[in-house]
Formats: C-alpha cells, sequence, structure tokens
C-alpha cells in the first residue's frame, strides 16, 4: 500500500512538474517569440521573393517599383534568385522627385535597368558572399541580371557592396528566405 501511495504521488509529481513546464515554455515571451518567427519562416518559404517583400512594410517602394518595371512576373519564376533589396529607407535616399520620376511609364526601360542590377541569377547566402570575398583576396565581382558587376567587400565588419559609380552600400538584413531565392537588405540603393 505504502508502495502504491509513494509511486502515485511520484506520477503526481512528474505530473505537475510536466505540466508547469509546457506552460512555462509556452508563456515564455523568448520561446513564444521563437516559435512564432519559426511559423512565419515556414509560411515565408512557401512565398516568393515579390511575396516576401511584399509582406514586409520595409519593402514597399521596391514592390512598387518592381510592378511598374513588369518584373513582379520574372521575380515570382522559380529562379533561384538573390536579391540585394533596397528599403524604403535607402530609396528615401535618392534625390526628391527620382523614385516618383522613375515610377512613370516612360522610365520604365530606366527602372528595369536598375532594379536588375539589385538581382543575381543563383542563391547566395550570406556566408557565401564572406566566403567568397575571404577567397577573393578582399574583393568578389557580382554579375547582376542586368549584366554590370557589383563588388562585394568587408568594411567595419560589415559587408558593402560598391555600385559601377563606386558608391557603397551596406548589406543590414541577411538571408530573408523565399521559396525562389534569398532577399538581403540594403541601405542604399547600387546603381549601374
Amino acid at each position: 500500500m505504502k508502495t502504491t501511495k509513494k509511486l502515485m504521488t511520484l506520477t503526481l509529481g512528474v505530473l505537475l512538474m510536466t505540466s508547469a513546464i509546457a506552460f512555462a515554455n509556452n508563456n515564455d515571451p523568448i520561446k513564444k517569440n521563437q516559435n512564432e518567427t519559426n511559423t512565419e519562416l515556414k509560411s515565408e518559404e512557401k512565398a516568393t521573393i515579390v511575396g516576401v517583400a511584399a509582406a514586409n512594410e520595409n519593402f514597399s517602394t521596391l514592390v512598387a517599383a518592381v510592378k511598374a518595371a513588369d518584373l513582379v512576373g520574372t521575380l515570382n519564376s522559380e529562379g533561384p534568385f538573390t536579391v540585394f533589396a533596397p528599403t524604403n529607407e535607402a530609396f528615401a535616399k535618392l534625390p526628391e522627385g527620382t523614385v516618383e520620376s522613375l515610377l512613370k511609364a516612360e522610365n520604365k526601360a530606366t527602372l528595369s535597368s536598375i532594379l536588375t542590377y539589385h538581382v543575381v541569377a543563383g542563391k547566395f547566402m550570406a556566408a557565401d558572399v564572406v566566403k567568397a570575398i575571404k577567397d577573393n583576396d578582399g574583393k568578389f565581382e557580382i554579375t547582376t541580371v542586368n549584366g554590370e558587376k557589383l563588388t562585394a567587400h568587408i568594411m567595419d565588419g560589415k559587408v558593402m557592396l560598391k555600385d559601377a559609380k563606386g558608391n557603397n552600400s551596406t548589406i543590414i538584413l541577411t538571408d530573408v528566405a523565399a521559396s525562389n531565392g534569398v532577399i538581403h537588405a540594403l541601405d542604399t540603393v547600387v546603381m549601374p
């Protein structure tokens, strides 16, 4: 009888402890955010580059430009692509009126050229880019979809892209997964 009572008490204790741990894990803000992030990532992995960008308000200017340049179909295709995506703040750094002008139908070819300068055929994660830079004596030339080159290098511990005009842009967010490639966010629009 004492053994049965001890066994029941032990079982009840284990059940209560297991329940408490499960409750704590489900209500732990860090774990909860990790679970939410994992769910979001799984959802984003199913979305194309355009879908992922459209779901993030920081890329609303880029999405508008992609639509105006008629590149939605291309960036929704199988790929894979690596997109160095300027944020809204990056577009805001351009001279006043530039974005509005580029979005006009008569500037579609120029806009398309600028946008495809931000796209590379193939999927290159941040670690791949850093390795390529290190393997090539600190500089790595990247041929973009529009045929022009970007030069990746590291400055002050950050990966930078130097455009054809000699201007630098910093990669501020990396490895945003999409079903047809990956997005790395830029703080400045690069120009061919």
